[in-house]
Formats: C-alpha cells, sequence, structure tokens
C-alpha cells in the first residue's frame, strides 16, 4: 500500500566525536527521536566535511580515528517534528539543524505475508 502526504525533513549536522553524556551525542538524538515516537532516524558518516570553525575533518587511510562528520535525518509529519526540535536545544551545543518540507510517500506491506 502507497500513502502519499506533506512532511518535513529534520537534518542535524554534528561531529563523530560529540558526546551527551557518557556516549556519543548521535546515538541519544536517534533514542531520544525513537523514545518521542518519530517515523524514523538515520545517522550517516559523512568522509569530509567542515564547519564554522573551517577545520576540515578527513577519513585517509593511515588516520583511523578522526572526528568525522555526521548527518542525522528524521522524517515525520511537521507537528511531530516541531514537537521535537526542543529536546535537541539542549543537546545539540555545537552543530547546525535544518528543516525543509518534503513530501512523504510511504511504501507499507499489506498484512499478507508474501509467499516464497
Amino acid at each position: 500500500m502507497k500513502e502519499n502526504g506533506p512532511g518535513k525533513l529534520l537534518r542535524i549536522f554534528i561531529g563523530e566525536s560529540d558526546r551527551w553524556g557518557h556516549g556519543p551525542l548521535y546515538e541519544a538524538i536517534v533514542l531520544k527521536a525513537r523514545e518521542k515516537g518519530l517515523a524514523g532516524a538515520t545517522v550517516l558518516r559523512g568522509a569530509m566535511g567542515f564547519g564554522a570553525s573551517s577545520c576540515l575533518h578527513t577519513a585517509k587511510i593511515l588516520r583511523l580515528s578522526e572526528d568525522l562528520p555526521l548527518i542525522i535525518e528524521i522524517v515525520d509529519t511537521d507537528e511531530k517534528i516541531q514537537s521535537f526540535l526542543p529536546e535537541l536545544d539542549g543537546m545539540v551545543l555545537d552543530g547546525l539543524i535544518t528543516l525543509e518540507s518534503v513530501e512523504i510517500i510511504r511504501y507499507r506491506a499489506s498484512s499478507e505475508k508474501p509467499r516464497d
């Protein structure tokens, strides 16, 4: 079954070494999004990037541990995304958050199980 509708795409740009408590910030954000009932979240790891400080972060063969850029993407309804933004205020101390309108196209399996 296919369902369409308007939604919002929330993108959170942070560094791989950013922390929240005793763990990675990206993990804390994803777990908080799950706790708040958002539709889903994906963490993407960048090979290279820079932010406001203009410090270049890159993955090189001889450099195994780098503060690589991460992007967390969350897509849901405007209402759910707007209610999640205050959660990020205290978590993302150094990063970039963007929000854009999207058209959501959902594909859902029917209630019948596929045959082998």
